[in-house]
Order: C-alpha cells, then structure tokens, then sequence
C-alpha cells in the first residue's frame, strides 16, 4: 500500500484496535511467530503443527509426529527449524526446509514448555510435569540430557542446622514450571511452583542468584527484545514487568552476588479480579497484553504509565494464548473452544487526497462533467514524433550503477544467512480441515456439498455408493469398457 494513501494518525498508533481476520486449521492450542513475522506456527490439541503464511493467510506445510496436544513452539533464529513439545512426552526439532523430523527426545512426564537455545539449534531446556528442569544437547542422535536445580539460592548464614534441614526440606519440594534462556543464551531464567526466579548458568547448570517474587506458581516469563525485561504471570492474578541486570557484564563488572530483579509495574484488575491466561511484550516492549481467565477480552496496558489502554473485544469465547507480531502492531489469539485463530490489527483509511492536488474527497457521488478535450485522443503525427525521438536517444549499456551493485551484495548476503521456507505447490496435502479445501496459494474456499458424492450424478440408478467405490479396482473398470465398447 501507499503510505501517502494513509493516513498519519493511523500510522502513529502503536497497538491493534479490530478483529480483521480469522484463521483456521483444526483446533489450536499454541501459536508462535518466528523472528521476521512471516510465517505462524499453530500447534493443535491433536499433535499436529501447522505453518501459515501470513503474507496470503493461507496454510504453508503441515507437521505431524505428536499424538496429543502440543504445549509450546519455538522457532530457531533464522526460521529453519521448529522445536514442538507436547503432552505426549516428546520434544520434537523441525526442519521446514523439507518438513522431516531432525531430532525427537522422549521425556518420563509431559513437558510444560521447551526453550531452543537463541544461537544454536541443537540446544533446548525443557521444564517437565512435577519434575526438574533438563538442558538436553541434540548435536547427536543419542541426546544428552543435564539436569537443572530448582532449589532457590539461599544464605544459610546464621541459621541452625534444624531450620537449615527443614528449609532445604521445603525447597525439595519445588519443582521448576517455566524456563527461558537470556538474549545471549549464558544462562537460563527458571519460575518455581513457589513463586521463586531462579537465573542458572548454561555451562556450569548451577544456580547464582535467585529471588522470591510471589508466594503463588510462576506460570509464565517472557523476554523483551532488549533482552533484560521479563514479564512474569502468576497465579496470584498479578503481573508484573521485572527489570534484570544485565547478565552479560558478569565476570567483567558485574558479581552474582549484585544482580537485581527489580519489581518495575504490577498490572491486575482490582475490581473483577480476572485471573490471566497468557502474557505477551509487544514488539518494541512498550506494551503489555494479556487474556484472561473465563472471559473473551484481551487487555493491553502502556509500560511508561502502567495505565490500561485498550480492552479488545472478541468473539464469545475464553481466549487462550495471546501473541504480537514481531515487527507490526498486531495480534493473534487462539479461543480455547473453538480453536479459531483470531487477528487484531489497525484499519487504515485511504487518504485519496494524496493522489492529486486538486483531488477533493466527497461525502456522497456528485454529477462530474468533462471538460470538452479532456478525454481527447492525441494526433497520430505527435505520436508518431515521440517514437522517432526516442528512437534516437542511445542507450547507456557500458556505465556501471555502484549503488545497485552494493545493495545486490547486501542481498546476497542477507540471503545466505535467512531460510526462505519451500513453496508449497500442492496445498490440499497441508490443509485437514473437513469443510475447507484449498484452491490456490493462500486461497480457500468451502468444500461443495457433493463433493465426494459423484457417483449419485451416474446413469445407473440402481448403483449404490459401495459400488462406485468399488470402481477404484480392476472388475468395475472392465466392465465400464465392455459398455463403451459394445
């Protein structure tokens, strides 16, 4: 779209305010963008993983390898390859360049959610079902697994040895319900069942420094883009956005002993007192946005004030995870009954006065009159003279364009390092959905009601469907021949 067709006030809006689209592939339970926005992974209650495109809304490939619901999705850094983990025991690590399986790794419980490392693939943190956290290495076949503290770091400075056994009686008892790794992947930031922040060594797999946010499970954590805010939900029914030190001046200036958590805002409805499903950064991290338990609206709060600035209404329906677009004020969510993809975003109006400076807008169509040489054709002879001219102007074919040649490289360059993802040629094998068939790239429609039902349109009334799918073998196709033939 032309940006001089939009206008800028709906430019300068910074977060989606309408329900523009809906997408559906089966029932999802879990969505992921990769870095660049392009594609969306849907992850589905029946273990199968869907990749849309976004440019055209439609079905990119489709995974399929787990047998129950799908927890989480992480996508590598350059859009490769998609780690899954599901209810069903498994962790399962993607190739979209040809959809195969690279690497499965088999748990003893389910997984609550699984982490891929920010610069290297083969390297994921898994947090399981009432169990310790594992870092498993998939650079071979055979995956080595590491186990993860979840005991909290604790001065035990001054305590009796009675109280200093009953206190590392209780912290046995904690297990670890979410982890993520940091910007630069050195260490790992754990939620415990007891409201503990756990921030780990990958190397070493120890704890350095711990902190006790709440007194209630951690259920979720997310990294803005700078890489030192976390966004914390827990079941207290609070929100909070932590800012942490930064974790890579360690050994340089910076101790263990000296890293902050710092409580920035507390987002809660004190009113309702809505518990909240799922919790997102927007792109740049100045926003905020969650779904809330047993109610359809999506709320979205401002970091700089700590204000409520946008409830976003929806269908009827309990919203489960919520996700921004990386690049783009949008938003997708999936409903927890339907499994529908729902997409907010910004409607901009065209501004047609940009087209002309004489073009005026109208409220209503008016009677327009031509002028009397306005639709004119010109002289064959004034034609005539501006192809002999440029007939004679010489093409430059030896001068070279530095610019174009350098931006060529950059491109080069770009594309040595992205993963564009194959095209999808025959797009029925992708899509599953029983009233929804695809009929181009990123086109579907319904399926006709007679599809499938052909053999009702034959001539032998007497025929039943069993025998027009009896047709498929050697007999019925002989004896359709020996009626054309005689």
């Amino acid at each position: 779209m032309n940006l001089s067709l939009v206008d800028p006030f709906a430019l300068a809006q910074d977060y989606p305010d309408t329900l523009t689209a809906t997408l559906r592939s089966g029932h999802a339970s879990s969505l992921r963008f990769n870095s660049t926005g392009d594609y969306l992974a849907a992850g589905r209650v029946d273990g199968t993983v869907v990749v849309f495109d976004l440019e055209t809304n439609g079905v990119a490939c489709k995974l399929q390898g787990h047998t129950k619901q799908i927890q989480s999705l992480r996508w590598s850094r350059n859009g490769r390859y998609l780690l899954s983990s599901s209810q069903d025991c498994k962790c399962i690590l993607w190739d979209l360049k040809d959809g195969s399986r690279m690497r499965m790794v088999r748990f003893e419980t389910p997984v609550y959610v699984a982490e891929l490392h920010p610069f290297n693939h083969l390297l994921f943190v898994a947090a399981l079902f009432e169990d310790q956290p594992v870092l498993v290495d998939i650079t071979n076949p055979k995956p080595i697994k590491r186990l993860l503290p979840s005991a909290p770091l604790r001065p035990h400075e001054g305590l009796d040895p009675a109280a200093a056994a009953r206190q590392a009686t209780q912290d046995a008892k904690q297990y670890t319900c979410v982890t993520v790794f940091t910007a630069l992947g050195n260490h790992i930031i754990a939620g415990t069942s007891k409201g503990w922040i756990n921030i780990i060594e990958t190397q070493t797999c120890r704890t350095i420094h711990s902190m006790r946010l709440c007194n209630r499970v951690i259920t979720m954590i997310r990294l803005a883009g700078n890489g030192r805010d976390l966004l914390v939900n827990s079941t207290d029914r609070v929100i909070r956005t932590v800012i942490m030190s930064d974790l890579s001046q360690l050994g340089i200036g910076l101790d263990p002993s000296n890293i902050q958590l710092e409580v920035e805002h507390k987002f809660q409805d004190v009113v309702n007192k809505l518990s909240w499903n799922y919790v997102s950064f927007s792109s740049t991290g100045e926003f905020v946005m969650a779904s809330t338990y047993m109610n359809s609206d999506v709320y979205i709060w401002e970091r700089s004030h700590g204000s409520l600035v946008k409830i976003l209404e929806g269908p009827r329906e309990e919203m489960g995870v919520v996700e921004w677009h990386p690049s783009r004020p949008m938003i997708l969510s999936c409903g927890l009954e339907s499994g529908s993809i729902y997409m907010w975003s910004i409607v901009t109006p065209q501004k047609w006065s940009a087209l002309a400076p004489d073009f005026a807008e109208v409220e209503e169509n008016v009677l327009y009159v031509e002028r009397e040489d306005e639709y004119d054709i010109h002289p064959a002879e004034e034609i005539h003279q501006r192809r002999l001219d440029q007939e004679d102007e010489t093409p430059d074919v030896l001068s070279v364009d530095h610019t174009d040649r350098v931006m060529d490289l950059v491109d080069a360059e770009a594309e040595t390092d992205a993963f564009r993802m194959p095209v999808l040629l025959d797009l029925s094998d992708s899509e599953s959905e029983d009233d929804i068939i695809a009929v181009g790239p990123g086109t579907m429609r319904k399926r006709s009601p007679g599809a499938g039902r052909e053999w009702m349109n034959t001539n032998d009334a007497s025929s039943s469907r069993g025998a027009a799918a009896a047709t498929t073998n050697g007999t019925s196709k002989g004896q359709a021949r020996g009626r054309k033939k005689q």
